[in-house]
């Protein structure tokens, strides 16, 4: 498996980041995309490191917020012919609280009716391919971390706290694991990681690849996710783009040599 990093914050010699995440994954002779950020901008760099979103065979969305999906039209009109699959949660529906205000974070609005045919939606554990999974949250009341962090859902005109069942895993088998792409891990990178074990209980969980959206949390509550990862027994970590500078540096001291950074043009062999 190779992941080439096509969007996140931090930028690479010709190439700019943005706030947002796109990973190009090249599995056993097919080409899944992982994002596509929050402009064309992912298509440009895929350019530049030779990577070509015309022969994507499999896109994937992590969840239903505009730094993952804004560019999803673009990836429609450069590629004919690969679905993108999304949870079956998603929706045009997604805030973010902002004192009194509600600001929309979601999906573009009409992706969901203007490209209905390209657009599968994953239920339960979805198979891809063989060795290439969706995995959805499986921890209870995930609703207490949309109350925590101000994100909502908006329901019938009625305000809900988010419960992220618009978020998946991306999972693929390798020899030396199995490794996960969660591009934000709004549901806990532990639990997340904890998910995917209880899945597929017979085997090794090696790593996990993205976002851990810790960029807004205390050092303490930092250092409570290095235990909780360290108890895990995971073997790789590669974060950025939501996690950002300072929690990236509180890892890295916590969990040393296990961590890498995530970054624009990074490419990740396992």
């Amino acid at each position: 498996m190779l992941a080439t990093v096509l969007i996140d914050n931090i930028s690479c010699g010709e190439m700019e980041g943005e706030w947002g995440l796109s990973i190009y994954i090249e599995y056993n002779e097919k080409n899944i995309l992982l994002d596509t950020g929050a402009s064309d901008l992912f298509a440009k760099n895929a350019k530049k490191l030779g990577k070509s979103i015309e022969s994507v065979d499999y896109a994937v969305l992590s969840h239903a917020h505009y730094d993952h999906s804004d560019s999803m039209a673009t990836f429609f009109k450069l590629n004919s012919h690969a679905p993108f699959f999304l949870r079956k949660g998603c929706q045009e529906n997604c805030y973010a609280k902002k004192w009194i205000f509600h600001k929309y974070i979601g999906l573009p609005k009409h992706i969901l009716t203007d490209y209905r045919d390209r657009i599968i939606y994953a239920d339960r554990d979805y198979e891809i391919i063989p060795g290439v999974y969706l995995i959805p949250h499986k921890t209870p009341n995930l609703k207490m971390v949309g109350k925590r962090e101000s994100m909502y859902r908006k329901e019938h005109h009625r305000w809900v706290y988010d419960d992220f069942s618009h978020e998946q895993s991306l999972v693929f088998r390798t020899q030396k694991g199995l490794v996960i792409f969660n591009s934000c891990c709004h549901g806990g990178v532990a639990n997340i990681i904890n998910e995917v074990g209880t899945t597929f209980p017979t085997e090794k969980v090696y790593g996990i690849i993205g976002g851990f959206h810790l960029f807004n949390k205390s050092e303490e509550e930092i250092k409570n996710v290095i235990q909780q990862i360290k108890d895990t027994g995971i073997n790789y970590v590669c974060t950025g783009h939501c996690t950002k500078d300072r929690a990236y540096k509180i890892l890295k001291n916590g969990l040393g040599d296990i961590v890498h950074q995530l970054k624009v043009g990074l490419q990740i062999e396992i």
